[in-house]
């Protein structure tokens, strides 16, 4: 079968070569700041020194988080911090207050609303599901992580 696979004109595909690595490594930048953002999720957002990380300016930071993994830098950070208060809530009998300071949220009003918008229900009526059930921990955390685009509540384990 002649004429399949046409050749490009010369350097052409190292242009592509090239764009693709750029690509590439600007999302691993934006990993390991995301990743840096899980280890710390009870500090106080510093996008200054995220986007120091990332090579790359403040403003291009935030746009290029948002492009690579659909929420804003901030957002992620919040629905983090409701998913490890998710866990607190139910593994421990402490105040929803501690918990709410705990996570790294320094009002709770704006602990509850956050939580409200993200799993569809207060903290402490979340908390009254009970306990965890003793499921594999990768089952309990697949279930009851809350959607990054709030399509879907966050499920009971039965």
């Amino acid at each position: 079968m002649a004429g399949w696979c046409k050749k490009s004109p010369a350097g052409q595909n190292d242009r592509r070569d090239a764009v693709s690595r750029a690509v590439e490594d600007l999302n691993r930048r934006m990993l390991r700041a995301r990743d840096a953002m899980d280890r710390a999720y009870a500090q106080p957002l510093d996008i200054a020194a995220l986007a120091g990380m990332a090579h790359v300016s403040d403003a291009h930071f935030i746009r290029t988080f948002r492009a690579t993994f659909g929420e804003t830098p901030h957002r992620y950070l919040q629905r983090r911090r409701v998913e490890r208060a998710m866990f607190l809530l139910r593994a421990t009998d402490r105040s929803v207050t501690d918990v709410c300071l705990d996570v790294g949220f320094t009002s709770l009003g704006t602990f509850s609303r956050s939580f409200c918008a993200i799993v569809g229900e207060a903290p402490a009526t979340y908390r009254r599901r009970g306990p965890i059930k003793p499921v594999p921990n990768c089952f309990a955390m697949a279930w009851t992580r809350p959607s990054s685009f709030g399509e879907a509540v966050a499920r009971n384990i039965l």
